[in-house]
């Protein structure tokens, strides 16, 4: 899978704001010496996010040498050893933190992605992300989602029309702020609504899909069967709120086409890694 274009950009980004002036502890080690140092892992996850991990120390020292043992999107366990890195023993205590910092949230996304994929195993439905993810790393958690099996929501304000509570509130109405977004882009529309009259509403006007926000498991089904009326299932219907591991396979079975949980980006617990130098 093709990593995000802003790739080297996020990791100057965090490099920058890792050494600032320079890491003075480093500087504490001999400029020539080399040393060499495994990665392991662990607990159980899933791998996510070694195109990261090496830029990190290709923008610091490109004779830094990384040799993979595992792959990307591959299930690892506890005490796998991940990778060997051989080079500057400076260089590679200053990209330490920052290239584990990388690693282990981006594997954490994919692994939790993974599971809840997993359980939604022999339904229709598609389980997506969200725009909750950590600031400045909106590409690589959705590259992360993709790694685990899930796919993106739109990805930024900028691509798709999502209109919300808030959005009908000020344009005044549901049809008038389908019709003013129709006049400003030729983009895909969602309606987020909060009872089957809006639902209604928004099928009528033949929306690409329509966000049900945290409806009742009744209401879900109910808003199926009004949908398959309405548009014989044109319109895609995304069940959001309240989704969690124990809620997951009731809201699949009520037929909705998408499932879209924050916590795949928002709630992520990074995975335990750590890097042990051997000289």
């Amino acid at each position: 899978m093709t990593p995000p274009a802003d790739l080297n950009q996020t990791v100057a980004h965090a490099l920058a704001e890792d050494i600032g002036t320079g890491d003075i502890t480093a500087a504490l080690i001999p400029a020539d010496k080399h040393s060499r140092a495994t990665v392991i892992c662990r607990e159980a996850a899933m791998l996510c996010g070694i195109p990261w991990f090496n830029a990190v120390f290709a923008q610091l020292d490109d004779h830094i040498k990384i040799i993979w043992h595992k792959t990307e999107g591959e299930a690892v366990v506890a005490g796998d050893v991940l990778c060997h890195i051989q080079g500057h023993a400076r260089a590679l205590l200053t990209g330490e933190r920052c290239a584990l910092n990388f690693l282990q949230t981006l594997s954490a996304t994919a692994t939790i992605t993974r599971h809840y994929v997993a359980l939604l195993q022999n339904t229709d439905v598609t389980l997506l992300d969200t725009r909750k993810t950590i600031p400045l790393l909106r590409h690589a958690q959705k590259y992360a989602v993709r790694c685990g099996g899930g796919q993106n929501h739109r990805m930024g304000l900028y691509d798709a029309f999502l209109i919300k509570e808030n959005h009908i509130a000020a344009a005044g109405s549901i049809a008038h702020a389908v019709r003013q977004a129709r006049q400003i882009k030729n983009a895909a529309i969602e309606v987020e609504v909060e009872n089957l009259e809006q639902l209604q509403q928004a099928l009528e006007l033949k929306v690409e899909s329509v966000l049900l926000d945290n409806f009742s498991l009744e209401a879900m089904r109910q808003a199926v069967a009004i949908n398959r009326h309405t548009t014989a299932g044109k319109t895609k219907l995304e069940a959001s709120g309240g989704v969690n591991e124990a809620t997951l396979w009731a809201i699949a079975q009520t037929g909705v086409d998408y499932i879209s949980i924050g916590g795949l980006t928002k709630h992520v617990q990074a995975i335990d890694l750590s890097m042990r130098f051997m000289d």
